[in-house]
């Protein structure tokens, strides 16, 4: 049985698009269908008008920065961490990817620095911790799209404030796509999909949805009196 029906949108060179949606709508299908976990069973996938299935896998992992809710880190260094995905990086790239992903301050403070080791999954540092480190991955990897699953909700208030600016920073001049959790971070999205079963329910801006007086406008207001 399809987990995505019907679904048709296109996101200009440059645009910021959030999907939002409950547990189950399709979010993540369509995160593994843009990153090629998966093909489509029917339809097709277009990046700069060429199918994704035509493309070396080399060349699509190049084109897509990648930031997970789940992070993914590595018994290794803090710095082979962040080089991971482009290993001729030079230490100061590394350092300047950690600068603006604002990974640098808590990086200083381990015992030895970027040449600190850290266990599998990096369960030394924090969960903010290690979401600004694949923050910093990210940004080191300059891809020109980047797909971000909002990773806010377990944090601390300061270091989501961190995560924030970063976010916005990696975004800018750059083709995103967001996974959003919390409808306030996503007011400035150029487009806003809202799933539900596997369907696009509404699409618009936050104005414009706000407007519609719709299922998007009810689980905003909600998510703002909780907040």
């Amino acid at each position: 049985m399809p987990v995505l029906k019907d679904v048709s949108v296109k996101i200009p060179a440059g645009t910021q698009a959030a999907i939002v949606g409950t547990t189950g709508s399709g979010k993540t299908t369509v995160i593994s269908l843009l990153t090629r976990f998966y093909d489509v069973s029917s339809g097709s996938i277009l990046l700069d008008g060429h199918d994704l299935r035509d493309y070396r896998m080399e060349e699509l992992r190049k084109a897509f920065g990648v930031v997970l809710q789940d992070t993914a880190l590595f018994h290794a260094t803090v710095f082979e961490n962040i080089r991971y995905g482009r290993p001729e990086a030079t230490a100061e790239q590394v350092k300047a990817a950690a600068r603006t992903a604002e990974a640098d301050g808590f990086i200083g403070r381990l015992p030895q620095g970027y040449d600190t080791v850290l266990s599998q999954g990096g369960m030394e540092l924090s969960q903010g911790e290690r979401q600004l480190l694949t923050i910093a991955r990210a940004v080191l990897a300059d891809a020109p799209i980047l797909i971000l699953d909002e990773a806010t909700s377990s944090v601390d208030t300061v270091t989501e404030q961190k995560i924030r600016r970063a976010m916005l920073k990696i975004c800018e001049k750059r083709t995103s796509v967001i996974i959003a959790h919390r409808l306030s971070t996503i007011r400035d999205s150029d487009l806003i999909l809202l799933l539900e079963n596997g369907e696009i329910a509404e699409q618009g801006t936050h104005g414009e949805l706000m407007e519609r007086n719709g299922r998007y406008a009810q689980m905003y207001r909600t998510q703002t009196e909780l907040e």
